[in-house]
Parts: C-alpha cells; structure tokens; sequence
C-alpha cells in the first residue's frame, strides 16, 4: 500500500523538511526524484541532529548548512554530517565546503553578522509580459531582506495590468526606469542581520498610506566605549514585511492594514523562531496627553480587525518606538483613536436617502426644522441602485456641510450604509467604474474632513414591517 497524503507539520525556520503524516490507502501516490532525495538525506542527518545537540542543521535537497554556538561543537558537527553522508555513499567535493564567510546558502550570502541576496542581475531590456513577470518575482523574492517597499515598485506593478497573455508586447516607462534605478541603489547599500541569540523579536509599522509596510527586528543594547570611533548601531534588522499591492476591498480602513501587517508579522516569526513579538510599535495620533492603558483598551475593542491580529498576544504595545535614524524618517503613519462617526443617533437632523433603479432618481429628503416643512432633493443618476444610492447620501453630506450642525443619514441600501461607516479616512483600491469611483472619492474626503460628528442608520424600507 502506498501513503496518501494527510497532512504536514513544519519546523521552525524549515530547519528540517516537514514532517508528513499519511493515510494508509490503496497505491495513489506520486513518487519523484527531488522528493526521493529530500527524503533520502533528511532520514541521514535526523540521527545527526540528535547527537549534535545544540547544533542547528538546515537541509534543502543537497544544499546543507550548519550552525553551532561554538566552533568546538561546529567541527563536530560538521564532521558527523559528513561522516553519515559518505557512509551512505554521496561524494562530497572539498571545494564546495564552504568554512569561511561569506557562506552562500540557497541564494543568499550569510556574514558573521550580515545577511544579503547574492548578486541579483536586473534585466532592463522588458519585451514581453513573461519578462515583466521575471523581473517582479526575483525583485519580490529579494525584498524581505532589503525593504524594498510597494511603493518603490508600484510603477513595475502597473505595467502588469493590461491582460493576461505572456507573449504580449511590454516596454518599460521613466518612471519604472527610474524605480529600477532607486531599487539598483538600495541593492547595494541595504542588509538584513543574522539574530542575536537571547534577544527579544519586535516589530513596528513603517511607511505611508496607502502602502504601508513592517520592521522585524530586534534592539542590541550597546556599551559606549572610550576611545571608539565609531557608535554601533544596535538595531538588527531581521525582516521586513508588505502588504499586497492589490486589495481585497475596494474601501479598507486605516486599522484594517495596520491588522493585516501585523497579522503577517506574528505568522512569519513564527515560521522564523516559533515565537512571538516582545513588542509591538503602532503609530497614533494623540491629540493631547498621553496613551493611558484605557484609551488603548478601548481603541483595541472598537477594532474588530485589530482584535483578530492581536488575538492570544501577551506581549506589549507601545506608540514610543526605539531612537533611530530609520524610524525617525520612515515614521509617516498614524492613526487616530477618535472617530466622529457616532454609534447612536444623534439630536442633530436627520436626512432621508432613497433611489430608483427604474427611474434613476436619487432623492434627499428631510424636515426643515425652521418651517416644519419637508424639503427634497431629487437628481437624476446614471448607472446601478447602488451608484444612485451613494451619489444620493454624497449629495446629504454636501447639503449640510460643517460647521453647520451634526447630521443623521438613514438609507436604505445596506450597501451605502456599510461604505458610509468605513469611509473615515478610509484608502481606496483602484475602480474600473468611473462614476463610482468619483463617488466615492468624493465621500472619502467629506467625511475625512468633517469634524462634527455623524450617524448613519440602515433600514428596510421596502417591507411591510413596523419600524422607522
């Protein structure tokens, strides 16, 4: 009978080949070489692992490396691994041993403190899509290392758009000339670093809207000493982490990437060190005072997104981040803890939104509380009952502009409602639909804007329920 696959664990930092664990079924399995040999070497060096100790051993196929915390217990180690690999009958070509840094391991060249992707050639000459796929993807590979950001490599990212064959004809613009110029620049002057054993992992949010993106490090306290020259830095990069470049949603609230980024984070040490952060630094706006513990407290339960990606977290937050050139200059995000969305209605007015996708009306309507009299605001609008709908509430907001009074918006598009609640300094996806996205454009920044509060509300006016 051959194993059909269940499922697998992995190891931290993928030191080892996962483990997989198989249902004994009828022979359906699918037996090739790479995995043979992947298989094959691990089940040599698994008896080595247990006798080298504190050794670390990472194996990718026949690429081997080994790590010890003294150089003692290194010769041993390395002297087992080879001594199990020609016991089994593998040559091992004394040239490609490597015992002297820089070690070059799976494309990457690992200093004593220092870790960098090996010489990476950027291909200028882009004809087709499938160039353009080739130069992104190693650029992406590169980037956790390096911190080149989305924003760095948004003009490349466009140049993907415009379908899907591979042979179509692409060429590069300036302004992606140019970012290939500042990328060439970061390649030979950024690094990431090899932790420190001992030392706690942080992490803290970087960059601006809408691309945002994430540090993991860690913080090497250092002892000035007389007569040095120079200060060491003790910030050790260990990786950085991005968002996507495309969002799932065409509306996403400032809280929900800062979630996302540190959702992304706390998976990836885990996969690193099988731990998690001792610290994380978020960026927000106070107006006065400082952070106490209740306005986090409550900053943390109005945020459901923030809620998912701190779940189980038992380490701490902190808006005072570590004193570094790095931060100091990419530090352009931050988010406020006030909203001025209301979450119950308002003794302000209360304006009426409805549509018709038949006759393409777009109405406002709403009781003058100086004459008692209803008013209405009737339009004519192209397009779906949703564009109606929300061109109908943009219309409510720029009726009754601040610093006029609070305003109450009830409609009944659970659509609008929903867009309306997260538009606060909300960031937006690209929409192939014009109108609506002037639409919300133009919502995004009224309500941004406004400093009296409002109240939006969702009814289903047409049922034949009692209600509003």
């Amino acid at each position: 009978d051959a194993p059909r696959f269940a499922f697998s664990v992995p190891t931290i930092n993928l030191e080892v080949p996962m483990k997989r664990y198989h249902w004994k079924v009828l022979p359906q399995g699918l037996k090739v070489s790479p995995v043979i040999c992947q298989r094959y070497v691990s089940s040599l060096l698994s008896p080595v692992r247990e006798a080298a100790g504190d050794s670390i051993i990472l194996h990718y196929m026949d690429d081997i490396l080994v790590c010890a915390p003294t150089d003692d217990m290194l010769t041993h180690t390395l002297d087992l691994t080879i001594n199990a690999l020609v016991a089994a009958g593998f040559e091992l070509q004394e040239e490609k041993i490597q015992k002297m840094p820089p070690w070059k391991y799976l494309g990457l060249e690992i200093g004593k403190r220092t870790i960098v992707p090996q010489k990476l050639t950027i291909k200028h000459d882009i004809k087709t899509l499938a160039d353009l796929h080739q130069l992104c993807g190693s650029l992406n590979w590169v980037r956790p290392w390096l911190g080149i950001s989305t924003e760095d490599l948004v003009p490349l990212f466009n140049l993907l758009k415009g379908g899907d064959d591979l042979s179509s004809p692409r060429t590069l613009t300036q302004e992606a000339r140019t970012a290939l110029e500042k990328v060439q620049e970061i390649m030979s002057t950024r690094q990431a670093h090899r932790c420190q054993q001992g030392l706690p992992f942080k992490f803290i949010i970087l960059g601006k809207l809408p691309h945002l993106h994430g540090m993991i490090f860690q913080w090497e306290t250092v002892q000035a000493r007389k007569g040095d020259q120079v200060k060491k830095d003790p910030l050790l990069i260990i990786e950085w982490v991005f968002l996507s470049h495309n969002r799932s949603k065409r509306m996403t609230m400032r809280q929900e990437l800062m979630a996302e980024l540190i959702r992304k984070a706390r998976i990836r040490i885990r996969e690193l060190a099988g731990c998690d952060f001792d610290c994380i630094y978020i960026s927000l706006n106070l107006k006065s005072g400082h952070l106490s513990q209740a306005m986090l407290e409550q900053f943390y339960q109005e945020n459901e997104a923030l809620q998912l990606a701190l779940d189980s977290y038992t380490g701490q937050i902190s808006i005072h981040r570590p004193a570094h050139k790095i931060f100091n200059s990419d530090v352009q995000f931050s988010l406020s803890l006030t909203s001025i969305q209301s979450r119950t209605p308002l003794k302000a007015l209360t304006v009426f939104t409805d549509a018709s996708g038949a006759s393409h009306k777009s109405v406002v309507t709403w009781k003058d509380p100086q004459t008692q009299q209803w008013e209405a605001d009737i339009a004519k609008v192209e397009g779906s009952p949703q564009i109606a709908e929300l061109a109908a509430v943009v219309r409510a907001f720029e009726k009754f502009p601040e610093p006029l009074n609070p305003l109450n918006v009830v409609t009944d598009s659970a659509y609008v409602a929903g867009v309306v609640s997260r538009a606060e300094n909300a960031v937006l996806q690209e929409v192939s639909n014009i109108p609506l996205y002037e639409l919300l454009s133009k919502l995004v920044r009224i309500i941004s804007c406004r400093e009296q509060p409002f109240y939006v509300m969702h009814v289903r006016s047409h049922t034949d329920l009692p209600g509003f």
